[in-house]
């Protein structure tokens, strides 16, 4: 079985990382995948993607940069990520993978209005999905939120599946084999309260009180499995006339 790829965008923050280890431990640890069942490339240090239609499907994890820099490795990714549109090959990006797809795909990509959206927000899925996935998501779920940039216009023709009071598009639907979210499904509860611990400072100079943040973290299965789901269909799917459908 070829690795499901995993295309790491950043780092978390060394005192986070001290504590529960980087980005790729966290991601398969929530898609339940051994090491040998993902490849991480690292396209922020420089390394190479391989060809989209090579793997499976790919996950596309959050990073402290920012989309709008467009530096040059992550024009790199956007190139590659449109050729895996092309493709057909599964995609499931995560905060700036979120970011990074929709502006890829020729969305609009900025700062939040309001400023930062930090903590374990409550989530609204419409109750009208066209699509069969993922219609699993109940109609209201937790999350883990850590973003200062959003979606502020998603490509056209794209599907808005669920919202946070701060933010219309925490979750999209770009084709049958392709979505993203603004949340981060990968955070367990502990590294959510690491984060706002990690960024209490910046919380307080902008008037948010990083204990009450850190009181109303809750574990968030739902999201959480969002993402095994769609792991462990992209690896088990049959390629059929070179499409994999995720269902």
């Amino acid at each position: 079985m070829r690795p499901l790829l995993l295309i790491q965008t950043g780092e978390a923050p060394d005192p986070v990382r001290a504590q529960f280890g980087g980005f790729a431990d966290w991601f398969r640890a929530a898609m339940r995948l051994q090491p040998a069942q993902t490849r991480v490339v690292r396209v922020d240090e420089g390394e190479a993607l391989p060809r989209p239609d090579g793997v499976p499907g790919a996950v596309i994890t959050g990073s402290a940069a920012m989309v709008t820099e467009r530096t040059d490795w992550s024009e790199r990714t956007a190139d590659w990520l449109r050729a895996a549109m092309d493709a057909q090959t599964p995609l499931f990006g995560v905060c700036y993978g979120h970011q990074l797809m929709t502006y890829a795909l020729g969305g609009e990509v900025g700062w939040l209005p309001g400023g930062r959206e930090m903590g374990t927000q409550m989530m609204t899925r419409d109750e009208h999905l066209s699509a069969d996935w993922p219609k699993k998501l109940p109609i209201s779920f937790s999350a883990h939120t850590t973003h200062r940039q959003a979606v502020l216009a998603p490509p056209p023709g794209v599907e808005i599946l669920a919202r946070s009071e701060r933010d219309p598009h925490q979750l999209l639907r770009y084709a049958p084999h392709a979505i993203s979210t603004q949340f981060h499904p990968e955070f367990t509860a502990a590294c959510m309260r690491a984060y706002i611990d990690a960024r209490a400072d910046a919380l307080r100079e902008e008037g948010t009180d990083p204990d009450a943040l850190r009181a109303g973290v809750r574990e968030t299965e739902a999201a959480r499995a969002l993402l095994e789901g769609f792991a462990h269909a992209a690896l088990d799917a049959p390629v059929r006339s070179g499409v994999r459908a995720i269902k």
